[in-house]
């Protein structure tokens, strides 16, 4: 048994030995060849792929309003319940100074973080809800709460709020996490997202939507944001991509506007924006599609109201090549007691920025597939229709 062993760690050894001798052997060639500053790069780019991430980040739809995903900030986690919104590009939180309409929320103390770096840079952006502002900093954020699946994003910019907009009052928010591109961002700072694609901590530099349908009334509903890849388990394959004409909002052109008997061929400038939960535009053509769905103007909350019956038909659109539609149930929304809106209302653009905003309606009937690295949207269809 003992010559056994011996043998067997003779072999051993001698096997070992052969592999040094052969990658020594190899090494010396790839020097010799020129060949062995690609090697190591190839190593590099193994061992950093390694590290990469995707994270699934599960949202919920406040009364058709806000979707709200958990995210951490700070060492150790500080839990913060934000608004998704790939309509602006801060992330901003209240902070222990914050008083007013921030009084039940909880706070970021960034004396317990022992990762947080103060500027003291002020900072103050302007809401329809209010002014907020306070001061920048920068920390650790992680994309999903403490026990979830996170994505940690190191040396981030967050907003440490000394006073919030007025919605911060009803909505359980907590902050808001900004999902557009930095020339978007208040300062000029760098998104936390954008941060996790520089740092190369995502396995493709992309962000998937997904909203799913409407329940009751008063009901909450769900969602996910996957970050680093497509969404294979709610959405259907990429019908088409529009390139973005404007590199701040998610900004591209859309075309043929239409509902029952009116068609409008007038291309436009539209972004789409998980934080609106209606569809805005123009109002010539918002009245001619309400016209078309039967919905008549309630002056005094500013929408239309529609019968909750109603079905005029899809609301159409093309994107690209390819043609996209809006259905009545996505259309219509039932707040309860028998009311129901219509959920395109008119925005004044003068002329400047994009003149439609997707909100919704739109982004529940399709995955958005948000490609930052190729500077695309990208729509498919959600399972759930």
């Amino acid at each position: 048994m003992l010559l056994l062993f011996l043998l067997f760690s003779f072999s051993t050894a001698a096997v070992l030995e052969h592999k040094l001798i052969w990658r020594e052997s190899r090494m010396i060639e790839m020097i010799r060849n020129g060949e062995y500053p690609a090697y190591l790069e190839y190593k590099e780019n193994l061992a950093r792929q390694s590290k990469l991430s995707t994270v699934v980040q599960s949202t919920t739809d406040y009364v058709y309003y806000e979707y709200m995903g958990n995210i951490t900030v700070g060492t150790p986690d500080q839990n913060f319940i934000v608004v998704l919104d790939t309509g602006s590009a801060n992330l901003l939180i209240p902070g222990t100074n914050c008083t007013t309409y921030c009084e039940t929320k909880r706070k970021f103390n960034e004396k317990a973080s022992s990762t947080y770096v103060a500027t003291n840079r002020p900072w103050e952006i302007h809401y329809a809800s209010g002014d907020a502002y306070g001061t920048l900093g920068m920390d650790t954020v992680k994309i999903g709460g403490t026990g979830e699946a996170q994505l940690a994003i190191p040396n981030s910019y967050l907003g440490v709020a000394d006073t919030v907009g007025s919605d911060f009052k009803w909505s359980p928010k907590e902050g808001v996490f900004g999902l557009a591109f930095t020339a978007l961002a208040v300062d000029n700072i760098t998104p936390p997202l954008i941060n996790a694609i520089n740092q190369n901590l995502l396995d493709q530099p992309i962000f998937t939507t997904w909203f799913d349908k409407r329940g009751t009334p008063g009901t909450a509903t769900g969602g996910a944001f996957t970050y680093g890849a497509l969404d294979t388990t709610h959405c259907g394959a990429v019908i088409g991509y529009a390139t973005l004409t404007n590199v701040r909002h998610y900004q591209f052109q859309a075309s043929g506007f239409s509902l029952g008997s009116y068609v409008s061929t007038t291309s436009y400038e539209v972004i789409t924006d998980t934080a609106t939960s209606f569809i805005c535009g123009p109002q010539a053509a918002v009245d001619s599609l309400a016209a078309a769905a039967g919905a008549t103007w309630d002056n005094s909350n500013q929408v239309f109201n529609i019968d909750c019956n109603a079905d005029a038909g899809p609301i159409k659109l093309k994107i690209g090549n390819f043609n996209y539609v809006i259905r009545a149930s996505n259309y219509i929304m039932n707040i309860g007691n028998n009311q129901c809106l219509f959920a395109v209302i008119p925005q004044s653009y003068a002329g400047f920025g994009p003149s439609w905003i997707l909100g919704g309606p739109f982004m529940r009937q399709y995955c958005n597939v948000h490609d930052i690295g190729k500077k695309r949207v990208g729509f498919a269809l959600s399972m759930t229709f």
